[in-house]
């Protein structure tokens, strides 16, 4: 039996207040999450309790014959007082992934766009963007793809975060983006 090549993927979460980041870490992750929320004192509280306000942090392993890839998830904070970490987290990453909720509307889709064009001016390595109730809003899917001026590096991912199977199928297509990229940088190399 040959032995498994182990990658190590750092992969970040981001997106705006309240999108699902969190939830799809906690619900994704095989270790306890390590997670600095701290409780909202201002308006949001009407939306939630709790916020992140450094980072969380979750693990994921997937693995088949040839290879085990260690996701080392990194979730930011959504709201804007706390975007400093965005860069901080998105040192080194591997890869992103832009979650926005739908059930918020128009409002949430234009705050996940900017949260792309942040990101993607920091670092053009492979992202996806994942529609947390994506299924309950399908009029939205449409509209975000033109808000987040789709491509073909465009891909969406309708999701609920508070779904297992649906939590992994978003870190499975960015592992596939991922590997991709990290395939045609090895290529380059050796040419």
């Amino acid at each position: 039996m040959s032995k498994r090549e182990v990658v190590t993927i750092k992969v970040v979460v981001t997106g705006h207040f309240a999108a699902g980041k969190t939830t799809l870490i906690s619900t994704i992750s095989e270790i306890p999450v390590l997670a600095t929320e701290a409780g909202i004192s201002d308006e949001t509280s009407e939306t939630k309790d709790y916020t992140t306000v450094t980072m969380d942090f979750g693990k994921l392993t997937v693995k088949d014959e040839d290879m085990l890839a260690e996701l080392y998830m990194f979730g930011t904070p959504g709201q804007d007082r706390f975007d400093f970490m965005w860069d901080v987290l998105a040192e080194g990453m591997d890869g992103y992934i832009v979650m926005t909720d739908l059930s918020r509307g128009e409002q949430a889709l234009d705050e996940a766009a900017a949260i792309l064009e942040h990101f993607r001016g920091i670092s053009e390595v492979p992202f996806i963007i994942a529609a947390n109730r994506g299924a309950s809003h399908p009029e939205l899917l449409g509209r975000l793809h033109e808000i987040m001026r789709g491509g073909p590096d465009v891909t969406i991912v309708p999701c609920e975060a508070i779904d297992k199977e649906s939590a992994k199928e978003v870190l499975l297509v960015l592992l596939i983006k991922v590997l991709t990229a990290l395939a045609d940088d090895a290529e380059v190399s050796v040419a």
